[in-house]
């Protein structure tokens, strides 16, 4: 049965297993929240949920309808199709072809920029009354200062307006950092959180924030990163919030490392829980490690981390120490 022809903007009640779901807009982290909130849920219905994710070249003509062809156990599927804006013709008819009768059980998530690239796509997706996903850039700092406040709300903790704007002036405009630095303060923080909390925690720059220090150290830059490291520390950025961030990144690069090679960005994401931007990276960052590395830069954090929690008399020590192991690590030298 076709779907309802009428375009739906998302609410918080509405279907997340309908037929088709249009994620709109160039927001890496928005996209990344939609496609697995759809996941989640198909999961939650169906712990064997099979979720496919293509990139819109693997999408040739016949695969749609090979993965959404009906299976003998009758299994729930998710079908994520990233860059619809990018589909070749052919593969464009079979979508709209399916966009006409969905599969039972299957839900499709289509990923597009929202540009004019793919317009007839989009439209066909809309007038066919598939679940719609706004999302945008946040450009303006209203917007930025909005997605806060949500995220705020989203972790059930009250944080004041003055808290919100402070963190959207210490951060800027990455929501990545921005929705982690949320989670941060949630986590470590009782009570409401206000402006002095996120002063102590994040004053200055964003360069300088702690995910620059992790970056600067899994790529074996020792100079930046330690530069970058005391910057940040001058600034106000709390500690605990480095060692965070540096563990994020070597568990980052210790996860693909063991991951079977060859495999797709997708397929990757899926099986380690990265979006398929942060594969990339990592990718690019793991040059010159190896097993060995990664366990002596795992000790190395481990170590900061109590050593800024109380259990060394020199935190600052403690983690310069940890960004020359980790950059060592990253250059074979570990």
């Amino acid at each position: 049965m076709a779907m309802a022809a009428a375009r739906k903007k998302t609410t918080p009640d509405q279907d997340l297993l309908a037929p088709v779901t249009l994620a709109v807009g160039q927001e890496e982290l928005l996209v990344d929240r939609a496609v697995r909130e759809v996941v989640a849920a198909a999961r939650a219905a169906d712990a064997d949920t099979d979720v496919r994710e293509l990139a819109s070249a693997d999408l040739q003509p016949g695969t749609l309808a090979e993965l959404t062809s009906p299976s003998l156990f009758a299994e729930r599927k998710v079908v994520v199709v990233r860059a619809a804006q990018d589909l070749a013709a052919d593969s464009v008819k079979d979508v709209k072809a399916y966009l006409a009768a969905p599969a039972e059980e299957i839900t499709l998530v289509l990923v597009h920029a929202g540009a004019g690239k793919g317009k007839a796509l989009l439209d066909a997706a809309r007038k066919a009354g598939a679940r719609e996903v706004e999302c945008p850039k946040l450009t303006r700092p209203a917007d930025r200062l909005s997605f806060v406040r949500g995220e705020f709300r989203g972790l059930g903790r009250s944080a004041t307006p003055e808290a919100c704007q402070a963190l959207v002036d210490a951060i800027g405009s990455d929501l990545r950092e921005l929705a982690s630095a949320c989670a941060q303060l949630t986590a470590d923080v009782e009570g409401t959180i206000d402006d002095a909390v996120v002063g102590r925690y994040y004053t200055g720059r964003a360069e300088a924030s702690s995910f620059t220090v992790a970056d600067r150290a899994v790529e074996g830059r020792a100079a930046e990163a330690l530069e970058t490291l005391r910057w940040a520390l001058a600034t106000g950025v709390a500690p605990v919030l480095i060692t965070s961030a540096l563990a994020q990144g070597v568990r980052s690069i210790g996860k693909l490392a063991s991951a079977p090679r060859g495999a797709r960005p997708g397929d990757l994401a899926r099986e380690l829980g990265m979006p398929p931007w942060k594969i990339d990276r990592v990718r690019q960052q793991m040059r010159g490690w190896s097993a060995d590395g990664v366990s002596v830069a795992l000790r190395a954090v481990a170590e900061a981390d109590a050593a800024v929690k109380g259990a060394g008399t020199d935190p600052e020590y403690a983690l310069e120490r940890a960004v020359v192991t980790i950059a060592g690590a990253a250059r074979g030298r570990s």
